[in-house]
């Protein structure tokens, strides 16, 4: 299933307002979504593909332009322990469509230099076709998440291809798992029938044990609540995730009953902020006559025998259509709101 291409709306100005506990740290900013942290600086990226670097703590002072990336949509990214960004593009345009030229590519940005492509994910997922598809070409690619491991690799999650990769500097790539779909119950308006709905890897990141997360929005029809947070074993290939046998493998269910996940973050003590680009799932959003929905940012913590324990929501209400959350080495919260239009990067106390 191909995500980018269907939620085209527009938030008002200040969509999201201030709030107790939710300080901008950079605002002004056209479409912001994805978020990484450094020491104690943010980065971020825009809706016409830039990425910039800004201190997190002082509003709109000490900002740095990393690079702008081809594609029309703002990129996921991630910054590594180096301080090296990077930055990861979608199919963009229409479902099934021709890739434009830099889409499903991943990007090493230099300050100062042109970004760099390391791997073309498109091109890898032509020859590694999802043996699991419901939906569109089985071939489809559309990387939506990112995150960049200690030992140099990358990993990037592809909301197209329904799995994981793992992407080395010289630009080999490996499959480290694969996300079957899930029977899920239509709502109402759509027949209320049991239906299976593809997993539509959105999101990744790396934990305080080592384990990667990926989570998932949920296919069509979208229904709330059957959105799963996957826990996978480091150096894993070909694992596959199946809810059918959560418990099995090299690759575990962690989490269950969010809706519409579009990003996670790792932080401290096995702590993971968890992002939902809307409450009501993304269907949401699918509709231009309606207000832009609410989403919610979750801090969940770990429980007992490698599965989620206790979670709490941060800034509830305050949040519309978030995109993209990081967690610094101090434990600050960072989250970005909203992926259309005017927004910022917020830090949460």
């Amino acid at each position: 299933m191909a995500l980018v291409g269907t939620m085209l709306v527009a938030a008002p100005a200040d969509a999201t307002g201030g709030g107790q506990g939710l300080k901008p740290v950079v605002s002004g900013l056209n479409g912001p979504r994805g978020v990484a942290t450094h020491g104690a600086k943010v980065v971020y990226s825009l809706g016409d593909g830039s990425v910039y670097e800004a201190w997190a703590y002082g509003t709109n002072k000490g900002i740095k332009k990393l690079g702008t990336l081809p594609g029309g949509f703002a990129p996921a990214i991630d910054t590594d322990r180096w301080g090296t960004t990077y930055a990861l593009t979608g199919a963009g345009g229409e479902p099934g469509q021709p890739l434009p030229p830099g889409g499903a590519t991943l990007f090493k940005l230099r300050p100062g230099k042109a970004p760099v492509a390391i791997a073309d994910i498109g091109k890898y997922q032509l020859k590694d076709p999802d043996p699991f598809n419901l939906e569109g070409p089985a071939t489809e690619s559309n990387p939506f998440g990112v995150a960049a491991l200690r030992d140099g690799t990358i990993l990037v999650a592809d909301a197209a291809g329904n799995d994981l990769l793992r992407v080395w500097p010289n630009g080999r790539i490996k499959t480290v798992a694969r996300l079957k779909p899930r029977v899920v119950k239509a709502p109402p308006e759509f027949g209320g029938q049991l239906a299976p709905a593809e997993a539509v890897a959105t999101s990744v990141t790396v934990g305080s044990d080592g384990y990667y997360y990926v989570g998932e929005l949920r296919g069509f029809p979208g229904t709330a609540g059957t959105s799963q947070v996957w826990r996978i074993k480091p150096g894993s290939v070909g694992a596959v995730c199946d809810p059918v046998k959560p418990a099995k493998g090299n690759c575990q269910r962690y989490a269950d009953g969010y809706t519409s996940i579009v990003d996670l973050a790792g932080g401290p003590r096995g702590t993971i902020a968890v992002v939902e680009f809307a409450k009501a799932t993304w269907l949401a959003a699918e509709d231009p006559t309606a207000p832009p929905p609410i989403g919610s940012l979750f801090l969940q913590y770990p429980g007992k025998h490698h599965k989620a324990g206790v979670k709490k929501e941060l800034a509830k209400g305050k949040l519309v259509l978030p995109s993209g959350a990081a967690i610094n080495q101090y434990g600050d919260v960072f989250v970005s709101s909203p992926l259309f239009g005017p927004g910022a990067v917020y830090r949460i106390k």
